[in-house]
C-alpha cells in the first residue's frame, strides 16, 4: 500500500496519536497531531488557543502540501478545508472505561515532570467523559459521527481496544493511495 493522505480521529484517550505515529513510521511520512496546530505553544501547554483561521493556515504553510503525510486529533468546528484534502479518515473506537483509564493514566505521566494542577486534570478528564453523553455540545461521539456522514472520502471505522500493531496493520491494508485521488 502507498502512502496517503490520512487524518485519524476519535475520542481523547482512543489512541489515534498512538496508531498515527506507528502508520507514519511505517509509510515513513510525517505525522502531525492537530493540537500542535490548535494550541499556541505554552508552559504549561494546552492553555491558549490559536484562532481557527491561524490554525488552517499554519497547516497549510508546513505540513498539508506534502504528498503523504498522517494527522491525528480532531478538527472539528475547525479543520473542514484540510479533511477535504485527505484521501481517507480512521475513526478510532473505544469502550468509554478503558478509553478514561487509559487516557488518565497518560495525563498522569504526561504531567509528571511539573506539581500536577489536579483542578485543571479533573476539568480535563470531565470534559473528556462527556464524549459519549448524546447531549454533550462539544467534542463528542454524536459530534463525530454527524461530522462523519459528510465526510467525501473513505471512512475506516476501528475499534482501537485491539494491540496497536493489529490496528496498524488494518490501517495499512486499507487506506486508499493517494493516486486514487488524483494525486500522484
Amino acid at each position: 500500500m502507498r502512502p496517503c493522505r490520512l487524518h485519524i480521529t476519535g475520542a481523547s484517550g482512543s489512541g489515534t496519536t498512538t496508531l498515527a505515529r506507528a502508520v507514519a513510521d511505517a509509510w515513513a511520512v510525517p505525522h502531525a497531531d492537530a493540537d500542535d496546530y490548535f494550541w499556541w505553544p505554552s508552559d504549561p501547554p494546552y492553555t491558549s488557543e490559536r484562532p481557527p483561521a491561524d490554525r488552517v493556515a499554519l497547516m497549510q504553510q508546513v505540513f498539508i502540501p506534502r504528498r503523504a503525510w498522517v494527522l491525528s486529533g480532531s478538527m472539528l468546528g475547525w479543520g473542514q478545508s484540510v479533511v477535504e484534502g485527505c484521501d481517507a479518515v480512521v475513526f478510532l473506537t473505544l469502550n468509554p472505561t478503558e478509553r478514561m483509564a487509559r487516557l488518565e493514566a497518560r495525563e498522569r505521566v504526561r504531567r509528571s515532570q511539573r506539581p500536577v494542577d489536579e483542578g485543571a486534570l479533573e476539568t480535563f478528564l470531565a470534559w473528556a467523559r462527556r464524549y459519549d453523553d448524546p447531549t454533550f455540545d462539544g467534542r463528542s461521539r454524536r459530534a463525530h459521527e454527524e461530522w462523519l456522514a459528510t465526510v467525501s472520502c473513505p471512512v475506516l471505522r476501528l475499534d482501537s481496544a485491539a494491540p496497536r500493531d493489529e490496528v496498524r496493520d488494518s490501517v495499512l491494508a486499507r487506506a486508499p493511495a493517494a493516486a486514487d485521488r488524483g494525486r500522484s
